[in-house]
């Protein structure tokens, strides 16, 4: 009865550990992501338009179909807010990057209109959502390192 039951037990512990071990399927990527934060522009923070717009958030169109961003949001920790408030179609593969500063949008560059810095040098973290508030991506950095992170 004894070696009954260790095998059962034994049997029991496998199929259990053998069915914990199978890998939960992967997380899709999302369709756009944050690949880039220039968060420290180069030379000294005194404010100028060239500078706020050398801080810059890169968005990658990461699916195979064109995307359109109307109503999509990128805001930082604090809550400065940037919204693609009309239409914006990201082309398939394709980067847009959303600077801080004062500018003419096009289809690769858009401005935010800031007169100051958004993105902390020291640690921030930019969240990226749908019309709907989802978030569909965030990047994270925690010290000032070379004035960029990739996400």
């Amino acid at each position: 009865m004894k070696r009954k039951l260790v095998g059962f037990v034994s049997m029991l512990a496998i199929a259990v550990g053998g069915s914990l071990a199978v890998a939960a399927p992967a997380q899709a990527a999302p369709a756009v992501m944050i690949t880039k934060i220039y968060y420290d522009s180069p030379g000294s923070d005194k404010g100028s338009n060239t500078s706020l717009n050398a801080e810059y958030v890169r968005l990658t169109n990461k699916r195979s179909t064109t995307i359109n961003l109307k109503g999509w949001t990128l805001r930082d920790k604090t809550g400065y807010t940037y919204k693609f408030s009309t239409d914006f179609r990201l082309a398939a593969g394709k980067n847009v990057y959303i600077h801080t500063g004062k500018g003419t949008n096009t289809s690769a560059h858009r401005y935010w209109g800031r007169s100051w810095y958004v993105w902390n040098n020291t640690g921030d973290k930019a969240y990226l959502r749908n019309p709907s508030g989802s978030l569909i991506d965030s990047c994270t950095w925690t010290k000032r390192g070379n004035g960029y992170t990739y996400c």
